[in-house]
């Protein structure tokens, strides 16, 4: 077995970390394009194959998605993230819609005794972004701000555990929303999250729960019936 450069291994791991901290940061967010390789060789100012190998490392590891002819994109926010997509992007609506309802109940009831006034109004301002995405038709915008106002909820329960696991389940849960919302917005698809705000604001815990945990079975698609 030879032995490689630990220069040259270490080069690869510093650019590696850049990397994943820009995507864990959000300064690329999931579904965007990075940079080209050729830009991050200039970015970085390291050799190609070093970049080659860092995203390649990345690739592997679910957070990128090399699209050959088109360029590489953020696939998750963290490893664990990648793994749950790649886990469970066959998974049945109805199953993710469960475990949806669960983790989204707990954290709007926790959050209810739990929040910040920050974390409130950020909430609130969270709704009304909700709310205008719906009015403007943008169904791409209807979708990131539900599985934000979503996240922030989780956020706001303080509880680190329950929050890290729902952030890495988000792709699946914009996937399943993406299923049931579609290209078009649909009255009746639309789901009022407003008591559910106004409870956690209220220190409702009760009720943020049980808002909480029914909006995920609306975001089901519906089952298709075979006949027999």
């Amino acid at each position: 077995m030879g032995l490689t450069s630990p220069r040259r291994s270490s080069l690869t791991d510093q650019v590696i970390a850049q990397l994943r901290t820009q995507i864990t940061a959000g300064e690329w967010p999931v579904g965007s394009r990075i940079p080209t390789e050729p830009e991050l060789v200039e970015q970085l100012g390291v050799a190609r194959n070093t970049v080659r190998e860092a995203v390649r490392a990345l690739a592997n590891n679910g957070l990128l998605d090399i699209r050959q002819g088109s360029g590489t994109y953020v696939a998750a926010t963290s490893e664990l993230a990648g793994v749950m997509q790649r886990r469970f992007a066959g998974a049945r609506p109805r199953h993710v819609s469960e475990l949806r309802s669960a983790l989204e109940a707990q954290a709007a009831r926790l959050a209810a005794v739990r929040r910040t006034e920050t974390e409130m109004a950020q909430l609130e301002l969270l709704l009304r972004r909700r709310e205008e995405a719906w009015e403007s038709g943008d169904a791409a915008a209807f979708v990131d701000a539900d599985a934000t106002l979503h996240l922030s909820v989780a956020t706001a329960s303080h509880n680190e555990v329950l929050t890290a696991i729902y952030a890495d389940l988000g792709e699946v849960v914009r996937t399943t929303l993406r299923s049931k919302v579609g290209d078009v917005l649909l009255p009746a698809k639309y789901l009022d999250h407003a008591r559910m705000v106004a409870a956690i604001r209220a220190g409702d815990a009760a009720t943020a729960a049980e808002e909480a945990g029914r909006h995920a079975y609306g975001c089901m698609p519906e089952p298709t019936l075979s006949g027999g």
